[in-house]
Order: structure tokens, then C-alpha cells, then sequence
């Protein structure tokens, strides 16, 4: 299942998937501000990819709720893995959080000179948000980004159910409009 829309010089696509498979320059982990990589997308990656993501994560941390760093991305077919601090270790998240934490990894993006990212839904799993809170909030911000920079080529979002990808899609529609 995919669906693609153009925004500005970037093609934002939705796919129901597992981002840990996506050949793209940097996948995003929905990352805890200690950088630790336990359940959801962040133990995908690290089951996937290798402890050494984790390793290299920790060695950074932690950082502010809301901020990113990146480090290599082990096994995965992407080159990077931008962690995303999405919630502390009371692992609650709100709309703020996500939409900093949205930011801070495409200004890691454009520091990089990447082309192309996936993400997760931010915010969703172990934070509990409401996948379309996490779609308006984080396509809010990549609208905004894209366009006023235009390295981004392909910007993806691996959403693991339906629920979840009807909740982008939906947003996505609806930004298509504006």
C-alpha cells in the first residue's frame, strides 16, 4: 500500500510498511531523550540493524525531548539512523514534543546533505498519541521545511497499520487542498 503527493520539490510518500527495510539515507527512531532502544520502531531497528546503534545512540545522550542526533545505521539498508527524541522516561509525548522532534531531524537531514528519510509516526506507539494528532503535527512541520528548503528530495513515512496510514493519508489529503 502506498500513496505519494508532491510538496514543493519533495515527494512526501506513505507506505505501510516496516521502515527498517526502506533504502533511504536515514530512517528515524522514535527515540526516549536517554536514547535507549527498547520496543516499538526503536527495537525493530536495533534487532534489525545491530546493537551498535544503540551504542552509538547512548554515547550522545541524553539529550533535550524534542532534539535528534544521528548515528550509523548498522545492518539496515539506510546509511543513518536520526534518533528523535520524542518523550522522556515518563515516555509520554505531546504535540509540542513531536513537532520539535519532526524539526530537529530535517534540520539533521539538511545539515547532511541527505536526499531522502523515513518516519515512523512519531509518538504513537509506547507515547500513546493519536496517530492523527502525530499526522497533522508532523506534516505541519515537513510542510513547512520543504518549503523553504529543497535538498529533500523523498520523504517517507513507514506507517506499520492501516489505522495509522488512513490517519496520514487522510492529513495528507487534506494539506493537498490547502
Amino acid at each position: 500500500m502506498r500513496k505519494e503527493s508532491k510538496i514543493a520539490q519533495t515527494v512526501i510518500s506513505l507506505i505501510k510498511g516496516d521502515i527498517t527495510a526502506l533504502e533511504v539515507d536515514a530512517v528515524v527512531n522514535a527515540a526516549n531523550n536517554h536514547l535507549w532502544m527498547g520496543g516499538g520502531v526503536a527495537g525493530a531497528i536495533k534487532r534489525n540493524g545491530g546493537a551498535d546503534i544503540e551504542r552509538e545512540a547512548v554515547k550522545q545522550g541524553p539529550i533535550p525531548v524534542g532534539e535528534a542526533v544521528i548515528t550509523g545505521a548498522g545492518r539496515l539498508a539506510a546509511k543513518y539512523v536520526i534518533h528523535a527524541a520524542v518523550m522522556g522516561q515518563d515516555l509520554k509525548t505531546d504535540r509540542g514534543k513531536i513537532c520539535r522532534a519532526t524539526r530537529a531531524s530535517l534540520k539533521l537531514c539538511q545539515e547532511r546533505g541527505l536526499k531522502s528519510v523515513a518516519f515512523p509516526a512519531l509518538g504513537t506507539g509506547v507515547g500513546g498519541f493519536p496517530y492523527a494528532e502525530a499526522a497533522r503535527a508532523m506534516l505541519s512541520e515537513l510542510v513547512d521545511f520543504v518549503n523553504n528548503y529543497t535538498g529533500l528530495k523523498s520523504i517517507v513515512f513507514a506507517l506499520f497499520d492501516q489505522a495509522a496510514f488512513d490517519s496520514f493519508s487522510k492529513e495528507l489529503d487534506n494539506i493537498g487542498r490547502h
